[in-house]
This record gives C-alpha cells, sequence and structure tokens, in this order.
C-alpha cells in the first residue's frame, strides 16, 4: 500500500509539469512568452508554461529556530532610560537617547528585565520587538533566473498589461514576500520594468525586488557572495554556480554600502553595535546576530529590529534576516582554506542600476 501511494504522489508531482494526454513534460522556457508584452491573448505554449511553473522551484532555508526562540530582544527609547543595579533598585546610570535595542536575559521579575550586560530596566521603559521570520532560499541546477520576490505590503492587484492601472477583477493580489517567476518584461512610457508574474498579470518593478546573476569578479572563487544595491539581493555562489539567494537592507542615503570586492575579515556569532554617541543619531545594538565583516565596520549581519528587507535600512551594513545571517555566516565558514590555512571569502557589492532610477534611465 505504501508503495502504491509513493507512486500516486510521483504521478500527481509529474502532472504539475507534464498534463494529461502531453507526449512530453513541459519544459521552463519563459521565451515563449517573451513577445506577449503587451496584454493580448497568450499562445498554447506560453499559457501551458505558466500553469506549469506558477512559483520559482526553490527551498527555504531551515529557520534560526535557536536565537528566534531564545532570545529576547526590546526597543529602548527613544529618550533616556534609567538603569537599575536591581529590581526596584538603585539607579545606576541610563541608556542615552538613541536608536537602542537591548537583550533581555531575564524576565522572571515582574516589570523588570535584566539584560546581557547586567543592568536592569523597567519593563515599562522597553517594547519587546519580534524579529523577522523571513528566510531566502537554496538554488538547484534546474533554478532558472531571473525571478523575483514581491515587496508590496499593501496586497495590491495586479494589471492586465504594462503599464496598466491596478485591477483588482484579475483576482490576483500581490503577497508581501511572496516569490514569483518573470515570464515575459516590458516597459512603460516612463522607463520602468514591467513584468508578467502570471497569464496577463503584470507588475511593476518596484513592486518587486528581481534575484539575477552577475559574472565572477576576477580573482574570486570557491564560496563567495554578491550583493545587488540596485534590487536588495543577495546571492550566494561556488565559484560560478549560485546556490542561495535571499533579500537584503543595505544603507540609506548618506549612509550608503560601498561599491566594490571585499574580504570578510572578521567574523563574529554575536557583536554588539553603536555609534553617533550623543548625537540625534545615535544608536546601540546589543547581540547582533552572524555578523561578518568585510569594508573596515560594515557587515553583513543578522537583523531583529525590522522586517523591510528588500528597502533599504541600514547606516551602511547589509542587513539579512537572522536565519538568512545565520546561513551565509556557515556556508562562508565551510569554505576551502586558502594556502595559509585562513578562510578567503569575497563580498562583491555592486549595483545593477541606479536606486530609484528607472531601468532604461529615461
Amino acid at each position: 500500500m505504501k508503495r502504491v501511494l509513493a507512486l500516486l504522489g510521483i504521478l500527481l508531482c509529474l502532472s504539475i509539469i507534464m498534463p494529461v494526454g502531453a507526449e512530453e513534460p513541459i519544459a521552463y522556457d519563459p521565451a515563449v512568452c517573451a513577445e506577449f508584452d503587451d496584454g493580448r491573448e497568450l499562445s498554447e505554449a506560453c499559457a501551458a508554461m505558466i500553469a506549469a511553473f506558477p512559483r520559482p522551484l526553490v527551498e527555504e532555508i531551515p529557520f534560526d529556530g535557536y536565537t528566534l526562540d531564545t532570545y529576547s530582544f526590546w526597543r529602548v527609547g527613544p529618550d533616556p532610560v534609567p538603569t537599575f543595579d536591581g529590581p526596584g533598585g538603585n539607579v545606576t546610570g541610563e541608556i542615552p537617547r538613541g536608536f537602542n535595542f537591548v537583550h533581555a536575559v531575564d524576565l522572571s521579575v515582574e516589570g523588570w528585565l535584566q539584560i546581557v550586560d547586567g543592568r536592569w530596566l523597567r519593563q515599562d521603559d522597553a517594547r519587546w520587538t519580534q524579529p523577522s521570520f523571513f528566510k531566502g532560499v537554496t538554488l538547484t541546477e534546474d533554478v532558472e533566473l531571473p525571478f523575483a520576490w514581491v515587496l508590496d505590503m499593501s496586497s495590491i492587484p495586479v494589471s492586465r498589461y504594462p503599464g496598466g492601472p491596478q485591477d483588482a477583477e484579475t483576482g490576483r493580489f500581490l503577497r508581501r514576500y511572496e516569490r514569483v517567476n518573470i515570464f515575459a518584461t516590458a516597459h512603460d512610457e516612463e522607463g520602468w520594468r514591467w513584468y508578467m508574474i502570471g497569464p496577463n498579470q503584470w507588475v511593476e518593478q518596484r513592486f518587486v525586488a528581481k534575484v539575477q546573476t552577475v559574472e565572477r569578479p576576477e580573482g574570486v572563487s570557491g564560496r563567495w557572495v554578491a550583493v545587488d544595491l540596485y534590487e536588495q539581493t543577495l546571492v550566494a555562489y561556488e565559484d560560478d554556480t549560485p546556490v542561495y539567494a535571499t533579500l537584503i537592507s543595505s544603507g540609506l542615503a548618506r549612509t550608503e554600502t560601498n561599491e566594490g570586492l571585499f574580504t570578510v575579515w572578521a567574523r563574529l556569532e554575536r557583536d554588539g553595535m553603536s555609534g553617533a554617541t550623543g548625537a540625534p543619531n545615535a544608536y546601540a545594538l546589543q547581540n547582533v546576530p552572524w555578523v561578518m565583516y568585510f569594508d573596515e565596520g560594515i557587515s553583513l549581519h543578522g537583523t531583529y529590529w525590522h522586517d523591510y528587507f528588500g528597502y533599504r535600512q541600514s547606516r551602511g551594513c547589509v542587513n539579512l534576516s537572522i536565519s538568512d545571517a545565520k546561513w551565509v555566516f556557515r556556508f562562508l565558514e565551510g569554505a576551502e582554506p586558502n594556502d595559509d590555512g585562513e578562510l578567503e571569502n569575497h563580498v562583491y557589492v555592486y549595483s545593477s542600476g541606479t536606486y530609484g532610477v528607472t531601468a532604461t534611465g529615461l
């Protein structure tokens, strides 16, 4: 009986890509849809291919369950907050004004929390923060790039043709962090790219982040990562083979992430980060997980204070979700040492376009 059920399961999976009556399985080939970039009726070949491959064939990585389940992060401020030597005890100092997050290690006393450096805070002076559960995907040899993640947070409907109005009657609404295949590309009058993500279902490029490959820089080999500042994506490689992809958040205007080829010079499973103490833009972050420094004090690292991956958010670092940061950390850590017995992981930061500008530059 188990063998029969397994066979039925295999046949069911095959039916997704080999419709009843088809002589050959349908191959993933967006080229068959390339000419249908104006919203007209699709060919049978294009419609069948879209139906067979509604989503990219990728696998999500595991959660970093330990960090997500056992670490407790709290926002403090932005006004100064007093610290104590114990619950209801003496004031020992303060956490100054700024963008501050602490790691609580003891919540056993009602109304109080102890942070990782031993100080106590009143719970009323802090707000618990839920880290993002977003995570990237592993890529196999069968995965075709590009594909995209949806960034939109408002569940807008798609359009019926490139440059067209959002149309609820299509029945297709965008879902945050949904992964979509790109079956055709067109441009509107302003020069923005539009992608067909379903049968005559079009979305403007600013609502998605496209994952695409980049040529391996000279002198780079083994395990390395590429960060695309325009798309806000990261792709990990084994030599020329992409093996993993995810969304990132890079530096905002005036604190932009530098482009260039860098080498990871330090890696820490946990590290505190702070800067601009006393200034209006001061920040202090306890126990930032899975830190990989590559451009002086700029790093790839896990991020528990926001869930806006795919949009620029940082002061120069490359923000990853906690689960993604652990995957990248372990991936690079598992590289083959060089002739000196040291790990040499490259981070290639580039931009496939000018952020905030149309793809064609119009």
